[in-house]
C-alpha cells in the first residue's frame, strides 16, 4: 500500500505545482518524495516520508510496543528522524539537487498511537493525513487538473465527480 499511497502524494504535490522525484535508493536507505516548487516568490523544497498502514501494528519509529515509556518513545523518535530525513546521504542529496532549506513532511494513513505524531511534529516535521490529501484532490482545487497519477486518484475517488 506504501507504494500506492506515495503516488496519491506525488499527484497531490504535482497538482500543486511542484515537480517531484520519488522512490530514490541511497544504498540500504530510500527517500520516498523530493518536491520543489515555486510559491510566494521563493522556492520551497519539500522532503515527504510515506507511512500508510491500513490496519498499524506498531509505532511508526519500529519502538517494541511492549517498552512505551515516554522517553524510549522520544528516543526512538530521534532515531527515526536521523535515519529517514538526516542521514549525510540524503542531506547530501538534497544539497547537490536545491542547497537552500528543505522542509521536512511526514504523511499518515491511520496510526496505533497518535502521541506519536505529536513527539514527531515537535521535531519540527509537518505531518500530513492522507485521508486530507485525498479530499484536497477530490476538492479540484489545485494549480494542476490532472498529472500521472490522476488514473489511481480517480480510482480512490471512484463514485465522487472528478475532472
Amino acid at each position: 500500500m506504501a507504494l500506492l499511497a506515495e503516488e496519491i502524494v506525488e499527484e497531490w504535490l504535482n497538482r500543486n505545482g511542484y515537480f517531484t522525484i520519488r522512490g530514490i535508493e541511497l544504498g540500504h536507505y530510500e527517500i520516498d518524495l523530493l518536491a520543489i516548487g515555486f510559491k510566494n516568490d521563493e522556492i520551497k523544497c519539500r522532503h515527504i516520508e510515506v507511512q500508510a498502514s491500513r490496519r498499524p501494528i506498531g509505532y511508526i519509529c519500529g519502538i517494541p510496543i511492549k517498552k512505551t515509556s515516554s522517553e524510549v518513545v522520544c528516543s526512538g523518535v530521534d532515531a527515526w528522524v536521523k535515519k529517514k530525513f538526516l542521514l549525510a546521504k540524503k542531506e547530501s542529496l538534497r544539497n547537490q539537487l536545491y542547497p537552500g532549506k528543505w522542509d521536512f513532511e511526514l504523511v499518515v494513513n491511520q496510526v496505533r498511537h497518535e502521541g506519536e505524531l505529536k513527539i514527531i511534529e515537535e521535531h519540527g516535521i509537518m505531518v500530513h493525513r492522507l485521508e486530507n490529501i485525498i479530499a484536497e484532490l477530490s476538492s479540484m482545487k489545485t494549480i494542476v487538473n490532472r498529472a500521472s497519477g490522476s488514473d489511481l486518484v480517480d480510482l480512490v475517488l471512484f463514485g465522487k465527480t472528478v475532472m
